[in-house]
């Protein structure tokens, strides 16, 4: 059964949000985002990879990732908003997609 990414923006996003224009805001990367393992199986990987022709590896999981537990990423070399993730669980299910996390900065992964 393939998994479902679910974003949420987190809270300092949204504190944020009265504070600037919706512009600027819009077009600052960040420097780490949270991911959130939902499932009741572990995931053993997970990489996260600028969304251009050539992409560029700028965060990858160190160790499996136990179910209910989160981890943060820190991206090196972050540059721009879009980016692709891509995850494998430990009963071999994968999930994956493209990202804005000039928007979203955190990724629970769900059944």
């Amino acid at each position: 059964m393939a998994s479902r990414i679910l974003i949420a923006a987190g809270l300092g996003a949204a504190v944020l949000a009265g504070a600037l224009p919706a512009f600027a805001q819009a077009k600052k990367p960040v420097a780490q985002v949270t991911v959130t393992n939902q499932r009741a199986v572990p995931l053993t990987a997970f990489e996260i990879a600028t969304a251009s022709e050539q992409p560029v590896l700028v965060a990858k999981l160190a160790k499996p990732l136990a179910p209910g537990k989160s981890a943060t990423l820190r991206l090196t070399k972050a540059k721009g908003c879009a980016y692709t993730v891509q995850g494998v669980f430990a009963d071999e299910s994968e999930t994956g997609g493209d990202m804005d996390f000039c928007r979203e900065r955190v990724i629970r992964l769900t059944e």
